[in-house]
């Protein structure tokens, strides 16, 4: 059943188990259906579980101002906090996300103290990709003449449309604000930051975060793993989801070795 959270300014799943909370988030311009299959699975184990819909996806309305993913993870906090009351069992949290969920768990795993025990990441971009190739000609003229009130800006929204990637192009109003500013970030400073565990999930042929991307990370968190699917793609680990959720319970077995180390 669908939940409000935040004042209603999040919607999710949320499902009461036993162990750390799962907080589950999905990629750009999806919802939280993708992870719907992870969540079942973790479920089977008794977990409890929390599939948002990331403000301006899904059930849940968008931001009233160009968030960046720091926004986003002040956000999932919130409604984490909110949450810790309605499970009692939840004192821990691994949050798990994909795309530009994981962009956002990587954030909260950053903060310090992180409201997360651990962190499992798959087919984030990293590194912003500095390839050097500049926008086509056509569309440098068209800004530069929209810049100088020459070019409507009905008419520059045609080679918005027509140059701009898929998810930009699909994007409008404050959304497509929103991707401009995170699709420039880079997470260097954060993953520098992360001392919870961090797990990476990566298939193989992800195009739009290579693997390579994801051996850098693991080599700068000291306690990191990753795990590499062969043969998965952008989407492979959330569409078949037994990686994921094997990682899930790694962590959650993590976190319970850790606290009864902690209590002797």
């Amino acid at each position: 059943m669908l939940k409000s959270f935040d004042e209603g300014r999040v919607f999710g799943h949320f499902r009461a188990g036993t162990g750390p909370l799962c907080v589950l988030l999905h990629g750009w311009a999806r919802d939280s259906s993708d992870l719907a299959p992870l969540a079942a699975l973790l479920e089977e184990k008794g977990l409890p579980t929390l599939r948002l819909d990331l403000p301006g996806f899904g059930a849940s309305p968008p931001p009233d101002s160009p968030w960046d993913s720091a926004d986003y993870a002040a956000a999932v906090c919130r409604v984490i906090a909110e949450t810790s009351g309605r499970q009692s069992d939840a004192d821990a949290v691994v949050v798990v996300g994909h795309s530009f969920g994981g962009r956002v768990a990587l954030q909260i795993a950053a903060m310090s103290p992180s409201p997360a025990a651990a962190v499992v990441v798959t087919g984030v971009p990293l590194f912003r990709r500095r390839s050097g190739a500049k926008p086509p000609i056509a569309y440098r003229m068209a800004r530069w003449a929209s810049r100088r009130g020459l070019l409507g800006e009905a008419r520059m929204e045609v080679f918005r449309r027509r140059y701009g990637s898929e998810d930009y192009r699909r994007a409008s109003g404050v959304m497509r604000d929103i991707f401009v500013k995170v699709v420039n970030e880079d997470y260097t400073a954060q993953l520098n930051a992360i001392s919870i565990p961090l797990q990476l999930v990566w298939g193989s042929a992800d195009s739009a975060a290579p693997v390579e991307q994801a051996q850098r990370a693991a080599s700068m968190v000291k306690n990191s793993t990753l795990t590499v699917l062969e043969g998965r793609d952008h989407f492979g680990p959330i569409a078949m989801p037994a990686g994921l959720a094997a990682a899930v319970e790694e962590a959650v077995r993590r976190i319970d070795a850790a606290d009864r180390e902690e209590k002797g």
